[in-house]
């Protein structure tokens, strides 16, 4: 069973299958002697979960039967967002029921992880940047003027904070392998895994932007098979540190004896790569979670070959369902080739959702939001993404003449050509694909397309923030409710880790991680 699930989906239709071991202890006890007192409280505890659950439970036996497609288990949703004014919906931060502009406020921020837990979200989930969109029209004036992701604060200095404030909410934040030694990064996220009791991810990137790589010693662009082999070898020392630098049982706190680390059981790694050298020990003692939970953001071919081998949670950023099939097989094809297992990676797509109580009030609501978006603000962070200046690009020129010399940035284009429906190939459609991320409707009407991208392997959400907190809000009071009245949302949190909550699994990697062989036996 999916953990906060209220049926199991069993092999035999997908029908809803329930595993009650309370009905056979107490009828088994009932035709022999009357069930004690534990045994009947058990029992009308079960019950009581029964009449809460139910409805869900029989409504699913009702499309299954009506030849449905069985119902999923409840998928991730994670509230994506950034420690700046202007995130993706650029422009909006001027809409005056947001608080973009507050976002050096740390109430603000403790507000708002307050809320997405509330809603139910896995996750809140930060982006970053470490260098500035820069190119259209050719400098970075427009991308400054409009705070297209500039200023922006650090997201890993708030996750102390915000947890400390709620009790199960994840924080997933974004570093690149360019911004921090590994060394220095290892023991930054092994401290926050401990102050957060095992709720901290890293979502991985490599930094494809000229101007980061020239805010990191670097003169020009790295190519992308350069960033991918520099990732590996962060991957490999960051690995050796958590999971290998310590042994189990290493930490014994006997205050008795005067010892609390066994020494014996603590190593160096004595790394010596292209790139690092680093000696070890780690310095902090094992987390909740030794490794953080681990997503990805990359759509080339050695994205996706990175994705196959390390992330637990890879973002793909496709128009619709289909082409969400196509992204979802690739990566699975190179779980596989790296050992591990295709359900090993869940993919998780990023939409805008604009929900309203009616479809009028949606799109009354959807068309108010882009009275405030910049056109100028999209397309310069559409150029710096690309390395284009795209106002100089007619828009009817087709994509393969605008990406075929620019190798960096195949990963965006490909997923963009990839997922675009017949006869959308020319940079004015692409323009349109970005926007219709967007979904707008009732609650039942998002539910419906949520199940649609589901059926097609998408395993979440990045449900990426509008108007802040007004996004959250909405969700909470209208989705929510909806979600879970379906199964597409569990209706609580598990206990445990946030590998814990969202796989259902132990709160350590498993062994088919490729980190899992720098662990000591």
């Amino acid at each position: 069973m999916h953990p906060g699930s209220g049926c199991v989906r069993g092999q035999r239709g997908g029908r809803c299958e329930s595993r009650a071991p309370q009905v056979d202890t107490f009828f088994s006890q009932w035709h022999s002697v009357p069930p004690d007192t534990e045994t009947v409280c058990s029992f009308l505890s079960f019950l009581n979960r029964v009449v809460r659950r139910g409805l869900a439970c029989v409504l699913a036996s009702v499309r299954d039967s009506m030849g449905a497609p069985a119902m999923p288990r409840p998928l991730q949703f994670h509230a994506f967002t950034m420690n700046c004014v202007s995130f993706i919906n650029h422009g909006l931060w001027r809409h005056p029921e947001g608080r973009h502009v507050d976002y050096t406020d740390l109430g603000g921020w403790v507000d708002l992880a307050r809320l997405v837990e509330r809603a139910g979200f896995d996750t809140l989930f930060f982006a970053d940047t470490v260098g500035v969109y820069e190119g259209y029209q050719g400098g970075r004036e427009t991308t400054v003027r409009e705070a297209v992701q500039i200023p922006n604060g650090d997201p890993s200095v708030l996750i102390p904070a915000l947890a400390h404030a709620t009790e199960d909410l994840g924080f997933a934040f974004t570093s690149s392998v360019q911004q921090a030694h590994p060394f220095e990064f290892a023991r930054r996220v092994s401290t926050l895994d401990h102050l957060t009791g095992g709720r901290v991810a890293w979502n991985i990137v490599t930094s494809f932007q000229p101007s980061a790589a020239r805010n990191f010693n670097s003169d020009t662009a790295i190519a992308l098979q350069d960033r991918y082999a520099w990732a590996e070898e962060y991957m490999e020392v960051v690995y050796k540190l958590w999971e290998g630098s310590w042994e189990d049982g290493a930490v014994l706190r006997d205050a008795e004896r005067g010892i609390y680390t066994d020494p014996a059981r603590v190593h160096s790694i004595d790394h010596r790569g292209e790139r690092y050298k680093v000696a070890g020990p780690h310095l902090a003692e094992p987390s909740p979670q030794r490794t953080p939970v681990l997503f990805q953001a990359g759509s080339s071919e050695a994205g996706r070959t990175f994705a196959g081998r390390h992330a637990e949670g890879t973002f793909i950023i496709v128009p619709d369902p289909s082409s969400a099939e196509v992204a979802v097989s690739k990566v699975r094809e190179r779980a596989v080739a790296a050992g591990r297992a295709a359900g090993d990676v869940t993919f998780v797509q990023g939409l805008s959702l604009v929900v309203g109580s009616t479809e009028e009030e949606a799109h009354r609501l959807n068309a108010e939001f882009e009275e405030y978006l910049s056109d100028d603000a999209f397309l310069a962070h559409v150029s710096g993404n690309v390395g284009k200046d795209f106002s100089v690009i007619d828009p009817a020129t087709p994509l393969t003449e605008v990406i075929k010399n620019d190798v960096n940035m195949e990963g965006v284009f490909r997923a963009m050509i990839e997922g675009a429906p017949p006869g959308a190939r020319t940079w004015g459609d692409m323009a349109k694909l970005l926007v219709s991320t967007r979904v707008v409707g009732t609650p039942d009407q998002i539910a419906d397309q949520l199940e649609r991208w589901a059926a097609a392997g998408v395993g979440g959400f990045n449900v990426t923030v509008v108007i802040t907190p007004g996004t959250f809000e909405d969700f909470a009071e209208h989705l929510t409710p909806v979600l879970r009245a379906r199964g597409l949302m569990r209706d609580r949190y598990a206990p445990g880790t946030l590998r814990e909550k969202l796989s259902g699994a132990g709160a350590r990697l498993p062994e088919r991680h490729p980190a899992a062989r720098f662990r000591k036996l």
